[in-house]
């Protein structure tokens, strides 16, 4: 094994964003299709929440370059940053996490006020973010929630290839195959067996193969 995959070093490029790369499916199909519904939503907010890698980003910024949004981390809507977001569309990411909720609640009415819209992304539902603010509650249950799901069958195979071109990896149709029928139907399945993939073949400088994706996922079973 190398110096570099030892250090676990990731040579990945960046997830391709661009509206037309979005893999629409049953899992998925309902929360894009809300999204490209803007501006027609019957409420200021619309929330989208699924598990971890499911596109909840790709959407966000799908819906930035329809909507001219701004995207925004949880970490950083805070009560002295609101005026800074607000009046203009917004992308909230990682919603649940916002460490000071009367932030949300806060710009969620100035949205209100200003008539445009905020699409929150997060891993659960409104219904189970930790918060205490009555006012809050009431706002979130009065927007559409849509769930993404895990992928089925007839997405998880294009999903590798995706996560692989993000990477400006080929993955030939064998090594699909081979993946297809020994993982988890997760995305983050997906995700982490390409990343290791890559890693795997920039490291030891070998092609995607079958007996290279066999070493990584029984290394990633602990084989």
């Amino acid at each position: 094994m190398t110096a570099a995959r030892q250090l676990g070093l990731d040579f990945g490029g960046r997830p391709i964003f661009a509206r037309d790369h979005y893999l629409r499916a049953a899992c998925n199909a309902a929360a894009h299709d809300w999204v490209l519904r803007w501006p027609d939503w019957p409420a200021p907010a619309l929330a989208l929440y699924g598990p971890a890698r499911s596109g909840k980003s790709h959407l966000a910024h799908i819906w930035a370059e329809i909507a001219g949004a701004r995207i925004v981390d949880a970490d950083d809507l805070t009560l002295e940053s609101v005026a800074e977001y607000a009046g203009a569309p917004v992308a909230l990411e990682r919603a649940e996490r916002v460490a000071q909720p009367r932030a949300l609640l806060h710009l969620y009415n100035l949205q209100r006020e200003a008539r445009t819209h905020l699409l929150l992304l997060s891993r659960t539902a409104p219904a189970r973010w930790p918060h205490d603010l009555p006012d809050l509650t009431s706002r979130l249950q009065a927007a559409p929630a849509v769930a993404i799901d895990q992928p089925d069958d007839a997405l998880f195979g294009p999903l590798l290839v995706k996560l692989a071109a993000d990477r400006q990896l080929s993955m030939p149709p064998e090594v699909v195959h081979y993946l297809t029928q020994r993982l988890e139907r997760t995305f983050e399945a997906a995700e982490t067996v390409v990343s290791a993939i890559d890693r795997a073949a920039l490291g030891d400088k070998r092609a995607v193969t079958v007996p290279l994706a066999g070493q990584v996922t029984r290394e990633l079973r602990g084989e």
